[in-house]
């Protein structure tokens, strides 16, 4: 054997072992968070189920007395129930509100169901409302 030869084989032979040696690192990861998040979490959660929170439109069957609107909201839960419902008040008045729609074309589909029961329901922006 050459001494080229010995040189690139003691050289392969290292470059193998220098290979197989991994290296591997340990850490501890601690996640400090802040106490208020799970409240926050919480009251999300029941604003989103009470149809109060994300949402820009709903569909309104009533605006009146509070005994029509109670009326009202339970014949549509027999009938209906497809979405979310429930009794606004706005002085001196209750509304029956029905549904959590995003966008103009999700209430017109809607409206359109629950017009079929109740021919005077009509779509409400929440934003302009509130």
């Amino acid at each position: 054997m050459s001494f080229k030869q010995s040189i690139l084989l003691i050289t392969c032979i290292f470059a193998l072992l220098i290979s197989h040696t991994t290296y591997a690192q340990e850490a501890e990861l601690k996640i400090k968070q802040d106490s208020r998040i799970d409240t926050l979490i919480a009251l999300k959660s029941r604003l989103e189920k009470e149809n109060r929170l994300g949402n820009n439109f709903t569909i309104q069957l009533h605006y009146g007395s509070r005994e029509i609107a109670e009326t009202i909201l339970k014949k549509y839960q027999e009938v209906l129930n497809t979405w979310p419902a429930s009794i606004e008040y706005e002085e001196p008045n209750y509304k029956v509100w029905v549904g959590n729609f995003t966008t103009r074309l999700q209430v017109e589909r809607a409206l359109l169901k629950i017009k079929k029961e109740f021919s005077s329901a009509f779509p409400v922006n929440k934003l302009k409302q509130s």
